[in-house]
């Protein structure tokens, strides 16, 4: 019997052959190749990237390229991406993929440590920031992220469900599912935002970052 992520799929755009050699590869040759976002959550990427047009993205963990690619399918005319990722030994990876679109020379990749390079950007101004890097440091990323993000302009973490596992008691002293919570507690309470949760895949959170008032 067919099962429902299965209908999904089916019933959605399929990947642009590039994409779908990204997934084949990472598959093959890459460790943990779940993190990968996939057809479903990468369509969703580009429509969401395609109704916004920002003209800067920013990326907190780019794994092998598939999301930074689907992100900058929407991007503005002379639009950049820019995407931080800290595994130094998917650099060769990451090139190689973000060469098989065209999109992929308005991305720009930095490898280091995401908090560590946020700590030094005062005047960088993002009109979308995607958070999909170590989940025990969320909240650090959002305290940092959210002051670069222009008035009315969107976050999205991914991961925010961590398969059911922030609803599991059996994941109370499981550090990444106690991190979610938290952020996921810390959004929620934030009055600068507004946001929700998708049951996409494993849990997207949108988060609309409200214009400031002003005096």
């Amino acid at each position: 019997m067919q099962n429902l992520q299965e209908y999904i799929e089916q019933h959605t755009t399929p990947e642009p052959e590039y994409l779908a050699r990204i997934t084949r590869d990472t598959n093959l040759h890459v460790l943990n190749p779940h993190m990968l976002s996939g057809q479903v959550q990468g369509e969703l990427l580009r429509m969401l990237s395609r109704m916004l047009r920002p003209r800067r993205i920013l990326e907190l963990g780019t794994f092998t390229g598939y999301s930074a690619l689907c992100l900058a399918q929407g991007l503005q005319e002379n639009g950049e991406l820019i995407t931080i990722e800290h595994n130094d030994e998917l650099e060769e990876t990451i090139r190689k993929n973000l060469a098989q679109s065209p999109a992929g020379a308005r991305v720009h990749l930095i490898i280091g440590d995401a908090v560590q390079i946020l700590d030094k950007w005062q005047a960088e101004k993002f009109d979308l920031v995607f958070i999909d890097a170590d989940k025990r440091e969320y909240c650090a990323y959002y305290e940092r992220v959210l002051p670069l993000v222009k008035d009315g302009g969107f976050i999205l973490a991914d991961n925010t469900l961590w398969d059911g596992h922030v609803i599991d008691p059996n994941y109370d002293k499981e550090k990444q599912t106690v991190a979610l919570r938290e952020f996921n507690r810390l959004v929620a309470e934030d009055e600068r935002v507004s946001q929700v949760i998708l049951p996409v895949r494993d849990g997207l959170t949108i988060i609309y970052k409200h214009p400031q008032r002003k005096q």
